[in-house]
């Protein structure tokens, strides 16, 4: 038997009224704690949810046929959408095999694992930050019966109360982690192949779940390192497109400049997507970007308001953008533009403000990514605004950022299946564990900025046919955010045909 049960519950799942689209990306995050785990003598049993052929991979039976037989200790990763999900997938482990340890990773738990222990008695452990240090030392301690006091990065129940360890440091040496476990997984059935370049970001942007995760600290892989793990994978599967999925790519212009110099001395048939960020990027680093292989360049603009940019700590001005995006859209085949709309200090002349900018953007030939606000618990705008304005539960409209694929989803609007009732039913009981999927002043701020995206092709009417750009004849609303249930299929942004 293995030491460990490991189960990806990272999934691209979303229901289009009889359509489902389910896109499969290589796992990295697990793939990478599975290596180290085995490099220190631990044998993984590693199982990736994405995998599950059923019509609805949501329901229980479904979800213990497929971790059946799983190893003393369990761990499941999810990220904030399935953590839900994920809770009660939890409680079924722990009714079906009582003996096992269950351990929760992931992102999903950020700032809410003192909640989830408290409130989901049948959960033994939470696994904070980086677990490729955490994990060997975590199973060397249950494996003896040690103490788990002695862990960092952990949070666990001790004597009826809930303890967090401190803090674990974080790893900067990025290129000393060994590549991740692509053995384990048949790559052959994927469709995204993701790359992490670096962990963290700097930045302090109030709306932002992505960088308090790593503490505001941001560290970079070497441009050898890097290259050589597409090596890797155009050797092994044939990978020639690559996601970096990172919001930190690009960290400064001698990291990108000589990413760029490494990877066309090395001469890869590959091209790659990659997000930028406007006040770090110019004319000569996008040009030797587009010369290596970049094919699509992703900026977070947010707002196209300067008073909401500096509400929101973005770090640069409209007329940075005005600077930056144009000349981005002339030199890539696809440049995506994404905005966070529902900001509760927004006014009306805000949005306006930022609808034009939008607007004018696609009219240039970028894609417009809007999404709505998501107010996770690690963000700066949750803690500020939770104990100033009531949080409203929607059952028409969820953030996309938090789309799990229970609901149902028609143009703008979803609906939540009978079936999934439940299941929102556990989200509406703990607004304090599942933020994300509720608003602030639902009916004067989201709901009326909600008409005026409509009114310019924005999130359709529900049943609504989107219109079409006289560009270059697709939807109108390529917009509505990453996983957006207006972004066709064989659209997305992250699919590699």
């Amino acid at each position: 038997m293995a030491d460990i049960t490991l189960v990806n519950l990272n999934m691209l799942y979303i229901r289009y009224g009889e359509q489902t689209d389910r896109e499969l990306h290589v796992p990295l995050g697990l793939l990478y704690l599975t290596r180290v785990l085995e490099d220190a003598g631990f044998e993984v049993d590693f199982r990736d949810y994405q995998l599950c052929g059923a019509d609805d991979p949501f329901d229980m039976k479904v979800f213990l046929e497929f971790v059946k037989e799983p190893a003393p200790v369990i761990g499941l990763s999810c990220m904030a959408n399935l953590l839900p999900f994920t809770m009660l997938a939890l409680k079924e482990l722990r009714a079906e095999y009582p003996d096992r340890t269950l351990i929760l990773g992931g992102v999903g738990s950020k700032s809410v694992e003192d909640q989830i222990l408290k409130r989901f008695g049948w959960i033994d452990i939470v696994c904070r930050g980086e677990a490729e240090r955490t994990g060997p030392e975590l199973l060397r301690m249950l494996a003896n019966d040690g103490n788990l006091s002695q862990v960092k990065g952990l949070s666990f129940r001790s004597n009826g109360s809930v303890v967090h360890n401190p803090d674990r440091d974080r790893i900067q040496d990025l290129d000393t982690i060994p590549f991740p476990a692509f053995e384990k997984i048949d790559l052959g059935l994927y469709a995204g192949f993701g790359m992490m370049t670096s962990r963290g970001c700097p930045y302090q942007c109030t709306f932002c779940s992505v960088a308090p995760v790593w503490n505001l600290e941001s560290y970079s892989r070497s441009p050898q390192n890097i290259v050589e793990e597409m090596k890797v994978l155009n050797r092994r599967a044939g990978v020639d497109l690559f996601l970096f999925q990172d919001e930190f790519f690009v960290s400064g212009k001698k990291q990108v400049m000589d990413f760029c110099r490494e990877l066309q001395r090395e001469d890869l048939a590959v091209e790659f997507k990659a997000f930028g960020r406007v006040n770090l990027v110019d004319r000569e680093m996008m040009s030797a970007l587009a010369d290596s292989g970049c094919i699509e360049l992703r900026f977070g603009i947010e707002s196209g308001s300067d008073k909401i940019l500096s509400q929101i700590k973005k770090g640069f001005t409209c007329s940075d953008v005005l600077d930056v995006v144009p000349a981005a859209i002339e030199m890539f085949p696809r440049v995506d533009a994404f905005y966070v709309w529902g900001f509760p200090f927004e006014t009306i002349e805000d949005f306006n403000q930022t609808l034009f900018q939008m607007i004018s953007l696609r009219m240039m030939g970028a894609r417009i990514l809007p999404s709505l606000l998501c107010l996770l618990p690690q963000t700066e705008i949750y803690r500020e605004w939770s104990g100033r304005a009531q949080l409203q539960f929607c059952p028409y409209l969820l953030p996309e950022f938090v789309f799990t694929g229970h609901e149902v989803c028609h143009g703008g609007a979803i609906e939540i299946p009978e079936a999934h009732r439940d299941y929102f039913e556990l989200i509406e009981q703990n607004p304090d564990i599942f933020p994300g999927f509720f608003h602030i002043e639902l009916e004067s701020n989201v709901l009326a900025k909600l008409e005026l995206l409509r009114q310019f092709g924005f999130y359709p009417d529900l049943n609504a046919k989107s219109p079409k750009t006289e560009q270059d004849g697709q939807a109108g609303t390529d917009s509505c955010g990453a996983h957006s249930p207006r972004i066709e299929p064989q659209n997305l942004a992250t699919r590699s045909d």
